[in-house]
């Protein structure tokens, strides 16, 4: 419990319709999209400009409370989670474009805005924002600097860090920096990429530079079916290949697509076994050319049927039925876990053949989506939380993915982070001085870890600790490490 002298210190600094402290209220911040952890807030505080997060911060600093910034709390890896007896600084109010910079290509924006809003901003001069998380409609800008999160254009136009120019950013002790500037490479470290998916780790952005794209002569989408995931598998890897970089490519398997239909009835061929949906842009005469090239590799993979869109409202349909994946997979199971793993292009066929194998042996469907273009899976692990030990063995499952992952040559995560929810998995990807080097970075901005304590790495050391052993990783210490 905060001594009331601080309550009443906080409360100053917002307003009194700036603090939440009502229990029943304050368990609408206890998780983000992961649900499966949850912890209650003591307070929550809402500041609506650079100097309040300050003098929250400071107060922070001063009594050693431990913080948690927040956006939309849409994050899929726990990393929005409070901690006992700390506070969260949400910045949901924080929600100003403060500038619109067409000539220049940018915008400074507030990190409560909603990703979809720069968008439709700057659409009617003849732009857009690149990275479209699926949960563009309601996720902010705050958290995908957090995560860095990518989308279904990443593969093109990549991530949030290579649209971010500059911020503004309150370091754990209240101190204002700024970082970058309004233009790319600036002189000496990179500092603005270190912060981008550090996962709020290392202070809390207030202002945010995003550099703008000019919108495509032509935008064509194509819809292409196929009987077995190797098939689409194989025409990714040869769009790759014969040197086509599309603005996007999809793909969902066959219980995803069932899913997807039910929720959209975006057209999706229910007797497929996976579905791509392949989007080019650029000048019309090229992206002709490479139309015509994608559909003939598609069909030399064994396309069952190649569909373009006729019109806007039909590719944005396609579109709509894609980015509802997650929220379609309520409509086959009462619940799943999203996990979120990367693996090179060309090992595509094998690690989906993997994860069908240990979805058979395990008795757990699984549904894939996932930005087939850059290998970045999002295996969607379907359990009854009412079956006793269902959870345990998804949980399972899920971390056997991941696994797989790694083996390949890939990541534990793409785009939603670590949190809580991978933290360990960590020490299977890195190694200690791999670890004990990120952690330099950690104790030179954030030496107390008092901003959002305990997320990406598992049992961070104390700033000038003697070096030691991480924890074992958990699948060898649960005895999960068996294969399926």
């Amino acid at each position: 419990m905060l001594r009331p002298e601080i309550v009443a210190e906080l409360r100053e600094i917002v307003g009194i319709d700036g603090i939440i402290d009502k229990h029943e209220e304050l368990r609408t911040y206890e998780s983000d999209g992961l649900t499966s952890f949850r912890v209650v807030p003591t307070l929550v505080l809402l500041p609506t400009t650079t100097e309040q997060v300050q003098a929250i911060v400071r107060v922070c600093s001063r009594e050693r409370i431990p913080f948690v910034p927040r956006g939309s709390g849409t994050g899929l890896s726990g990393g929005a989670l409070p901690t006992p007896g700390g506070i969260v600084i949400s910045v949901a109010r924080m929600r100003e474009i403060l500038n619109v910079d067409l000539l220049n290509q940018r915008v400074v924006v507030q990190p409560g805005v909603i990703n979809l809003w720069v968008t439709q901003r700057v659409a009617p001069g003849g732009y857009y924002y690149a990275p479209d998380p699926s949960s563009q409609q309601v996720c902010s800008i705050g958290g995908n600097v957090a995560e860095n999160s990518g989308g279904a254009h990443c593969l093109k136009y990549g991530f949030t860090v290579n649209h971010v120019m500059g911020m503004k950013l309150v370091l754990p002790d209240g101190e204002l920096v700024e970082l970058g500037g309004p233009t790319f490479d600036t002189p000496g470290y990179d500092l603005t990429g270190i912060i981008v998916g550090s996962e709020g780790t290392l202070g809390i952005a207030t202002e945010i530079t995003l550099r703008i794209v000019r919108k495509a002569e032509a935008v064509q989408t194509a819809l292409v079916a196929f009987e077995h995931t190797d098939g689409a598998g194989e025409a990714v890897s040869g769009i790759i290949a014969a040197g086509i970089v599309p603005a996007a490519v999809e793909m969902m398997d066959k219980l995803a697509i069932s899913a997807c239909e039910a929720a959209t009835h975006a057209g999706f061929p229910l007797d497929a076994g996976a579905v791509l949906l392949v989007e080019l842009d650029g000048p019309r005469t090229e992206v002709a050319r490479q139309l015509a090239q994608v559909e003939e590799i598609c069909r030399n993979a064994g396309a069952t049927e190649y569909r373009l869109a006729r019109s806007d409202e039909e590719r944005l349909l396609m579109w709509k039925g894609r980015k509802a994946a997650f929220a379609a997979m309520g409509r086959i199971s009462p619940n799943y876990i999203v996990q979120d793993g990367v693996i090179p292009r060309t090992a595509l066929p094998e690690l989906l053949r993997e994860i069908q194998e240990m979805s058979e042996r395990s008795g757990i469907r699984v549904a894939n989506v996932f930005h087939a273009g850059d290998g970045n899976l999002h295996p969607l692990v379907l359990y009854d939380q009412r079956d006793e030990g269902a959870e345990h063995e998804a949980e399972k499952l899920a971390g056997a993915i991941l696994r797989s992952c790694v083996t390949h040559g890939g990541s534990i995560t793409g785009e939603h982070g670590v949190g809580v929810d991978k933290k360990e998995y960590m020490a299977f990807m890195f190694s200690e001085a791999d670890m004990a080097t990120h952690q330099l970075i950690r104790c030179a901005i954030n030496p107390d870890n008092l901003c959002n304590p305990d997320k990406l790495y598992p049992t961070p050391r104390l700033c000038g600790e003697v070096p030691g052993h991480y924890h074992a990783h958990p699948l060898e210490t649960a005895g999960l490490a068996e294969r399926f």
